[in-house]
């Protein structure tokens, strides 16, 4: 989740409960250039592990020396290779769910990272580039033939990009026909999706992608229901606007308080004050914010307004 899938947000995410987390997708000609801007992506703190650094390329060779430049200087808890992502710019180098087109590549790139790291290799996946190649059992199987150590699922085809339902029984049929373990993805926007991906698919871990958006509360609300205890309470409005100070806090203490950080960070705001009263014009106030620092007195003005209104 390239943008949001930042050591802050990664670390509220593992304090309400996931258990794992996945750097955003860089590119292994980036990390092999020595590119900065690619090489800031896999940063991480310790309070992130477990934690996968993602690298994705349409070049065994680079991608083999990508994950031995991860594996060496960043020493993350396993490598994942991304053959998921649907977004132009990335498939018409055939990286990202491109190299689904051509299965002798997929296999030669994860034959070359297993060779190239001692870490656990995983891999993303669609359900094929398009209706035609729709083989996400064939696909699976030579990922796991290939060496990958644990395989994630996104059941809609690459042409489909986030179109139409997440087909949850393609999940199924690649857990029954897999040895290693197989994580759902696709169309859980509540902790009550998780369960039912679960339930569903037998799948042996559901990965929270879009549904976690200025929610990381969706974590330790599903973790309660799989473990059968009482529902979690949605985050009252003050609890949303504490965590996204703490988020905003975060961010800070790695990029600092400039104009470039509060402007990457107001998607953020916008998707913490959904539903909250007064959201939209509260919304509108917090996309023009300059500096990190207006956060904390635009809240406080909500708080005010909300209880001279009570």
């Amino acid at each position: 989740m390239a943008g949001v899938s930042e050591p802050p947000f990664r670390r509220l995410c593992r304090d309400f409960g996931a258990d794992v987390v996945v750097s955003e997708f860089l590119s292994s000609e980036g990390l092999r250039r020595g590119i900065s801007s690619v090489h800031d992506g896999a940063y991480f703190t310790a309070g992130e592990r477990p934690i996968g650094i993602q690298i994705y390329g349409a070049d065994p060779a680079a991608m083999a020396e990508a994950a031995r430049l991860v594996t060496e200087h960043y020493a993350p808890d396993f490598i994942d290779v991304n053959f998921g992502c649907p977004v132009k710019k990335v498939v018409k180098r055939n990286g990202g769910s491109g190299c689904l087109k051509d299965m002798e590549l997929v296999r030669g790139i994860i034959r070359a990272v297993v060779r190239a790291t001692h870490l656990p290799v995983t891999v993303k996946v669609r359900s094929g580039w398009d209706e035609r190649s729709r083989e996400p059992v064939e696909i699976s199987l030579r990922c796991q033939d290939a060496g990958a150590r644990a395989l994630a699922l996104h059941p809609r085809t690459r042409a489909q990009l986030y179109t139409g339902p997440a087909q949850w029984d393609e999940i199924a049929a690649v857990k029954a026909a897999l040895d290693i373990p197989v994580i759902g993805n696709g169309d859980i926007r509540a902790a009550a999706d998780v369960v039912r991906m679960h339930v569903h698919t037998g799948c042996d871990g559901v990965m929270i992608a879009r549904g976690s958006f200025g929610n990381p509360w969706i974590f330790q609300q599903a973790r309660a229901l799989l473990e059968g205890e009482d529902a979690v309470a949605d985050p009252t409005p003050e609890e949303r606007l504490e965590v996204a100070l703490r988020h905003a806090e975060l961010q800070c203490a790695i990029q600092g308080d400039d104009r470039r950080t509060a402007v990457e960070f107001r998607k953020h705001l916008g998707w913490y004050v959904k539903g909250i009263p007064g959201a939209a014009s509260l919304r509108r106030e917090l996309h023009g914010i300059d500096s990190m620092s207006q956060i904390a007195e635009i809240f406080a003005l909500q708080r005010s307004a909300v209880f001279a209104a009570t």
